[in-house]
């Protein structure tokens, strides 16, 4: 039941130091993953789409703590496995998909700065990107061509192909001056050019505010904006798969943000501009690009504020007639998380028990019965069908094995009869919840 490989203690630091605080470890969630296991199929499968060229959108839909940060966190490391870039924002009030602040521009700055591969997942990788492209173009070039590198004709066979992935990337929306661009780019990587490398990545992120601006540094008069940014998405999902990766994915967490927008007018364009991207991707007007987006269902489903408050998203979006809890189609746009079984708890308590044993290097004294009192008394709070979440559990569960190293005296059965535990259990539990099959309110 447990995963018994060895956990780097880097790894294990970071994964019980974040769940402790409750947020989503960017690393180490192989070691931990429990269940999801229908859902995570699922997006893989738009994975193969999305790498034979063709777009997906989907929405993850769960109550805060419920686990969506931590399934789209999971599939960022699926997918960058599988050769793809990612790109993640969250929304906030700074940060929306429509604006007249520059919010939807600041969402692009966010997700061009996070963009991530396998070799640089913490971020940042654009340079890393643009420069592995034209080694990589340099090196194709020499093994047709067996000439070296010092060569002049090298350099023209060199300048061919790159000329046939820029020309490939001029025929889109906006495309000609991002080709222009990246065109520069390469130029100025050959001749040691660090000063054009620089604006142009500067152009890329963008942080350019005036036409006049870029016209000056880079000869294009062209901005990247709060009305266009999404063009210039679809327009690096197909350079990257040029560039050699198998497409990009975009996750845009926390659509509770544009919910909480007070102006209905406000909203409705931040709503018109899903609508936007959702049509792309559904009628092949854009290819090699993923995009997934977590909301709450309050804010997926309230008529009045919510993403149903607009009715063409409403019509697409909108649940049939014989989907139920239990009987998802997991292929329709929005994936609900269903509640983890007490079982899949279990099993990630005991993970984690072994994770805090190895980092702090002492043999495992919680037993499986220990853990088993542990669930069964967290899910007999009063209210805890309604309210408790994995993340609630899991915070405490961390705190039990903290106090347990730091005071070897202590035992767990001793700590869960202690009036902190048991204060707020419900005096009716049910049979069901006794036996420890009660499931996880997501």
């Amino acid at each position: 039941m447990t995963d018994n490989r060895k956990v780097p203690k880097r790894i294990s630091q970071t994964v019980l130091n974040s769940l402790k605080g409750g947020v989503v470890p960017r690393i180490g969630l192989p070691y931990i993953t429990v269940g999801r296991k229908n859902e995570i199929e699922a997006l893989l499968h738009d994975v193969d789409i999305i790498s034979e060229g063709g777009a997906s959108f989907r929405f993850i839909v769960g109550r805060y703590g419920s686990g969506k940060s931590f399934l789209l966190q999971t599939i960022r490391n699926y997918v960058m496995d599988r050769g793809f870039i990612v790109a993640d924002a969250d929304l906030s009030p700074e940060r929306r998909l429509q604006g007249t602040r520059g919010q939807g521009l600041a969402t692009y700055r966010e997700l061009i700065g996070n963009l991530s591969t396998k070799t640089k997942p913490e971020g940042g990788a654009l340079t890393l990107v643009l420069d592995r492209w034209i080694s990589a173009v340099q090196s194709e070039a020499a093994q047709e061509t067996g000439l070296t590198p010092d060569d002049p004709a090298l350099a023209a066979a060199t300048d061919r192909k790159i000329y046939a992935v820029t020309s490939s990337v001029s025929e889109l929306v906006h495309g000609f001056e991002f080709a222009k661009l990246l065109s520069a780019y390469y130029h100025a990587y050959v001749e040691g050019d660090d000063t054009t490398k620089a604006k142009v990545v500067r152009w890329f992120r963008g942080e350019y505010t005036l036409k006049s601006e870029a016209k000056e540094a880079l000869g294009v008069n062209m901005i990247i904006t709060d009305d266009d940014w999404y063009d210039y998405l679809k327009l690096f999902a197909t350079f990257f798969r040029l560039a050699g990766y198998a497409g990009m994915m975009i996750m845009i967490d926390e659509l509770v943000n544009i919910y909480k927008i007070p102006n209905t007018v406000t909203r409705q364009y931040n709503y018109e501009k899903i609508l936007t991207m959702y049509n792309d991707t559904l009628q092949g007007k854009a290819r090699y690009l993923g995009i997934i987006m977590g909301a709450t269902p309050q804010a997926l489903e309230d008529r009045r504020r919510g993403i149903y408050s607009y009715e063409a998203l409403r019509s697409r979006l909108a649940e049939g007639r014989f989907s139920r809890p239990g009987a998802r189609d997991l292929l329709a746009p929005v994936i609900r998380l269903e509640p983890l079984t007490a079982e899949e708890m279990l099993v990630l308590c005991e993970k984690l028990a072994d994770m805090h044993a190895g980092l702090y290097g002492y043999p495992r004294g919680v037993t499986t019965e220990d853990l088993v009192n542990f669930i069964r008394i967290e899910y007999g709070r009063i209210g805890a069908d309604q309210n408790i979440t994995p993340r609630e559990v899991i915070r405490d569960f961390i705190e039990l094995l903290d106090l347990l190293y730091q005071n070897p005296g202590m035992n767990l059965a001793s700590l869960l009869a202690s009036d902190e535990f048991s204060y707020a259990k419900s005096e009716a539990v049910s049979d069901e919840t006794e036996q420890g099959f009660v499931e996880f309110t997501l």
